[in-house]
């Protein structure tokens, strides 16, 4: 039986498997994809269950094997993912947390969300470089001319090269890669795409955030930043502590 529940598939949510992992804590690790249980550590204080779950089936889960506590270190943009989880937890009165990353500076141009951004995209010209990911792939056809404007930097799992193609973009517009991504990288890719501007989230250290503003400070391209959605929780090291306290108790 586990100790704790973390519904990861982000860096933060890697980086508490392995804690819990080193610290002999027994934990479950829940994550959408394939590649996402690969990059989890493998030990046998960590169960991997792989697959998207609704609330329904965290509400199954939860029912079924009490944990002390579940941890949603999902990606500040699974909205829909938070709500599902903390729906569950409700549900079945179980101590719930969720991992925030901290606060840091964002540059250039900043959107609040994907709507703003297809708008503000649609009212510029160039090329664009979008490190968004597949997931919010359907608000760039919004923009015009995106077939010929924007290249995608997507990672290359299971189906997303031909979802890429069936929303119409150029599949010679498509850098494949996993990251985050350092300084150096992001501008070979802009260098690449030619790109005028470049589109990301505001996604922190962990995310690469500072490697991507840095890139396009230093060849002039538009830095245009998606904020991340207002969230209270715990940050990373506040996550640790509370999973020795409750394993004390």
């Amino acid at each position: 039986m586990s100790d704790f529940l973390i519904f990861g598939g982000t860096t933060e949510g890697r980086q508490l498997a392995g804690f819990c992992a080193e610290n002999r804590i027994y934990a479950c690790v829940s994550v959408a994809t394939d590649y996402g249980a690969s990059l989890l550590p493998q030990s046998s204080y960590i169960k991997i269950l792989n697959g998207r779950l609704d609330s329904d089936k965290i509400i199954k889960l939860l029912s079924e094997e009490r944990f002390l506590a579940v941890i949603d270190a999902t990606h500040p943009y699974a909205v829909l993912a938070t709500e599902n989880i903390s729906l569950a937890c409700r549900e079945t009165e179980t101590p719930y947390y969720r991992l925030k990353r901290e606060s840091e500076a964002v540059f250039g141009t900043v959107l609040s969300n994907m709507e703003e951004l297809a708008a503000y995209l649609d009212s510029t010209e160039g090329c664009i470089l979008s490190t968004l990911g597949s997931k919010e792939l359907p608000f760039l056809t919004a923009v015009h001319d995106f077939y010929e404007r924007i290249w995608l930097r997507v990672l290359e799992a299971d189906g997303v090269r031909e979802y890429c193609r069936s929303l119409g973009f150029d599949e010679k517009k498509i850098i494949f890669g996993k990251g985050p991504f350092s300084e150096e990288e992001n501008i070979l890719h802009l260098q690449k795409s030619r790109a005028d501007i470049l589109v990301t989230k505001e996604s922190g250290a962990l995310g690469g955030y500072p490697q991507k503003a840095e890139a396009a400070r230093k060849l002039g391209a538009e830095l245009v930043t998606v904020k991340r959605p207002e969230e209270t929780g715990m940050v990373i090291g506040e996550i640790k502590k509370m999973i020795l306290i409750r394993k004390k108790k």
